[in-house]
């Protein structure tokens, strides 16, 4: 029996958010200083450290259970399966739904239990639960899906992984225009198919780490706005990124028996276009070889960081033959990898 993904869905919200929109905000510091530059300056400072042009956000009326709801109808649709056949919905998200103009998320009833209601599933026994793992959500998400179907308690799941971060975003904060919005979602299944997961790993780094992202007050201090906003410390996150990423990969890769040279593809967290090409190129090295041209499509360049999101609408990207001069065929050796909030890190070989 082998665990496969055979089906996959995204939704991309419409409306785009380019850098030039910045140009106007007030940029501070995090004491509240001004920022001694100006925003165009600091726009373009932006863009060759991230690689993002444009972000999405999604259209004020859609939370991210709705969105959730869209990626996960059309994997459904594209694994043509009985959604009343499904035995788990399990939702990777951070901070719930969070209505447009609001100050607080909600997250009761789950966003999972919210996701199977809009899909107007009847089955009692599909079983809908949320998962809070930072950015590698949704594939510790898959994870945990493998692990169900393995144990024979489940023949069908749906992992979605989605958010709407533009509701969470402090307007003085020029690390808020990393953020994004999008969903993803993909059905696994038991089959008899050659592939699937050949290994995982996962770790949580939480003695010294555990606060790199976090909820934080707004940058303005003369502000009474009393909601948090999502805040971190950048060079903490890359330097622990940069020496934990590529050997959490390797140990998976390791593991699996399978040789660096037949890897395909490296779908990995759309971070941060910098930091994601070092983790790639250190993985690399740790073979003593050079980053094949290629192996790391990106799309954080036109939909920014949608944190769980960003790998399975990248994964379905490619295999609906969006995203240019990248494909993934049946029978590639493909690595999924993240690394988040928590701070966390996971990293899946799978086989097309």
């Amino acid at each position: 029996m082998n665990i496969k993904i055979t089906g996959t869905g995204s939704y991309i919200p419409a409306n785009i958010e380019k850098n030039e929109d910045f140009h106007n905000h007030e940029f501070l510091n995090s004491d509240g200083s001004a920022i001694n530059a100006p925003n165009e300056v600091i726009v373009k400072k932006f863009k060759a450290i991230t690689g993002i042009d444009e972000r999405r956000y999604a259209k004020n009326h859609l939370n991210t259970s709705d969105i959730g709801s869209f990626a996960a109808e059309k994997a459904i649709d594209n694994a043509k399966i009985n959604r009343e056949d499904l035995d788990y919905i399990i939702v990777a998200h951070n901070y719930g739904d969070i209505r447009h103009d609001s100050i607080q998320s909600d997250t009761v009833p789950s966003i999972a239990s919210r996701v199977k209601h809009l899909l107007r599933i009847e089955n009692p026994k599909c079983v809908a639960y949320d998962l809070l793992f930072g950015c590698p959500g949704w594939v510790e998400g898959v994870i945990q899906a493998n692990a169900f179907i393995k144990a024979g308690i489940a023949k069908k799941c749906l992992v979605i992984g989605a958010e709407t971060l533009s509701r969470l975003l402090d307007p003085y904060d020029r690390d808020s225009m990393i953020y994004s919005d999008g969903a993803g979602a993909v059905i696994l299944e038991a089959t008899t198919d050659e592939g699937g997961i050949i290994t995982h790993n996962s770790a949580t780094f939480a003695l010294d780490e555990a606060h790199f992202i976090y909820f934080g007050e707004t940058n303005n201090q003369d502000s009474k706005d009393d909601r948090r906003y999502i805040k971190m410390y950048g060079r903490k996150i890359y330097e622990f990124a940069l020496t934990n990423v590529p050997l959490a990969m390797k140990s998976c890769l390791d593991k699996s028996g399978i040789s660096i040279n037949e890897v395909k593809k490296i779908l990995i967290h759309q971070a941060n276009e910098k930091m994601d090409e070092a983790i790639i190129k250190r993985f690399y090295e740790l073979y003593d070889m050079d980053m094949p041209e290629g192996i790391m499509p990106m799309t954080i360049g036109k939909l920014g960081n949608s944190s769980v999101a960003t790998v399975p609408t990248l994964y379905d990207s490619i295999l609906n033959g969006s995203l240019e001069n990248q494909e993934i065929n049946k029978g590639d050796v493909i690595i999924f990898a993240s690394v988040g909030a928590g701070m966390n890190i996971n990293a899946i070989v799978y086989k097309q």
